[in-house]
């Protein structure tokens, strides 16, 4: 039996390969007494509420359970899309016409927000829009991504190519997809970067950050004060905003029962030679594939090296094992990349909602923004730039992801501990291999 751990370079890590570049932070100086608001979770929604709060003189506190940078926000693959995941995840079927096209504005909206951001703050995060390719997993897959490209086009104005399978190498040079369609209007930037300058963004507009301090306890408004219990002491805050998507923990448990967390996994491979990168991607795109258990794969920003994510199983695994398993399912794509191994394998949790359409809005008197479904980078900030208008009475309009309904998950006990995924997951992994079987009959 060959030794799968033979893949593993010799300088092999667990860290995301985002951190070499940009670690997360820890600030463990004294929380405040009181706050005006109190910011929960340190991801990109919440540092892009603090830096708006605290430039127009709102006394901003933002608290992490963990290291400042330590969760999804800089394990994630750092593409940037707008509306396209609502239409090709299926987030759009079965809401009305009018939601439809105000959800697919503000998603566009999401993406200018971030390059504008981006741009005007000078913020360094290797942002590029270089486009994304949606591969078919089997033939039949073609033709309902054709069908997404149209309805895309027609509902966000992104410029679509449809690639048949005999034109695919121009894309990537693997035989594995049966065509898919390119969108042009769609980037990638490094995600821990990008989460450093918000943190420089938010503290130099007179925000506090302070990491290691997870929030166990939030009292109701009492005396125009909320009490809320972390883990290093009490703070009393006017108002309180949770912006930690699948990482709330117990201090709401009304949020966790509407987001379940599903793990995903990434590798970054050793420095590959350039000819190999030109091979497999030539136009540096982002690259997933229409699968149930989706893979999504993009070049570092650099160039060098090919990153590859997805849920190798059904059962969550430690990330050395998970390595190996990764790596194969990536010689599947691209076998010329046997021989080169990998560097680092991290996993992050991406925080999905019942109806797949991110959700703010106030419950009890706090106010949130979560469920990215995947689709966090410019979505999330955006609502957390929202979150904070809405908070300061500037919005021009309400935003179309601000909606007094948010379902639970609907599965029976559900406390915020996903008990089912690995049935799920199983399914749609059984699904998948089905799909590709009957694809060679």
């Amino acid at each position: 039996m060959p030794d799968e751990t033979a893949v593993l370079a010799p300088n092999f890590t667990t860290d995301p390969y985002w951190w070499d570049a940009a670690p997360p932070a820890t600030d463990r100086s004294a929380l405040p007494e009181t706050t005006d608001v109190l910011v929960v979770g340190s991801g990109y929604c919440g540092l892009s509420a603090a830096a708006e709060l605290a430039r127009n003189g709102v006394d901003v506190t933002v608290v992490d359970a963990e290291e400042l940078g330590a969760g999804a926000s800089t394990r994630s693959g750092g593409m940037v899309s707008s509306g396209q995941k609502l239409v090709i995840g299926g987030a759009v079927k079965g809401v009305d016409g009018a939601r439809m096209e105000r959800l697919l504005a503000d998603s566009i909206s999401s993406y200018e927000h971030l390059r504008t951001l981006i741009a005007e703050k000078q913020l360094d995060a290797d942002l590029g829009v270089f486009g994304r390719y949606f591969g078919a997993h089997v033939p039949r897959h073609y033709d309902r991504l054709r069908r997404h490209g149209e309805l895309l086009a027609k509902h966000t104005g992104v410029t679509v190519h449809e690639i048949p399978k005999s034109r695919q190498h121009e894309v990537t040079q693997t035989d594995f997809y049966h065509g898919g369609i390119v969108i042009d209007e769609y980037g990638g930037l490094h995600p821990a970067k990008y989460h450093r300058a918000l943190r420089r963004l938010a503290s130099e507009s007179g925000a506090r950050l302070r990491s290691h301090a997870p929030v166990l306890k939030v009292g109701p408004l009492t005396n125009g004060f909320h009490s809320v219990e972390t883990g290093r002491g009490t703070i009393r805050a006017r108002n309180v905003f949770f912006s930690t998507n699948v990482y709330t923990g117990q201090g709401n448990p009304d949020l966790r029962k509407r987001i379940v967390g599903v793990r995903s996994y990434q590798i970054a491979t050793e420095p590959l030679p350039p000819e190999l990168m030109a091979q497999i991607n030539p136009g540096r795109r982002m690259i997933t594939d229409s699968k149930r258990e989706l893979v999504y794969s993009r070049p570092s920003p650099d160039g060098t090296r090919l990153l590859f994510g997805c849920r190798p199983g059904m059962l969550d695994l430690p990330e050395r094992d998970a390595a190996p398993r990764l790596h194969a399912m990536m010689l599947k794509v691209w076998p010329q990349l046997a021989g080169y191994r990998v560097t680092h394998c991290w996993s992050g949790k991406v925080g999905m909602t019942a109806d797949k359409i991110a959700h703010m809005g106030r419950r009890d008197g706090i106010d949130f923004a979560l469920g990215c479904n995947g689709n966090g980078v410019a979505l999330m900030t955006y609502l957390g730039h929202q979150s904070a208008l809405k908070l300061l009475g500037h919005q021009n309009q309400p935003s179309a992801f601000d909606s007094p309904a948010f379902p639970e998950i609907p599965v029976p006990f559900y406390d915020g501990r996903p008990w089912f995924l690995p049935i799920v997951s199983g399914w749609y992994h059984l699904q998948d291999a089905i799909d590709r079987r009957m694809a060679r009959l």
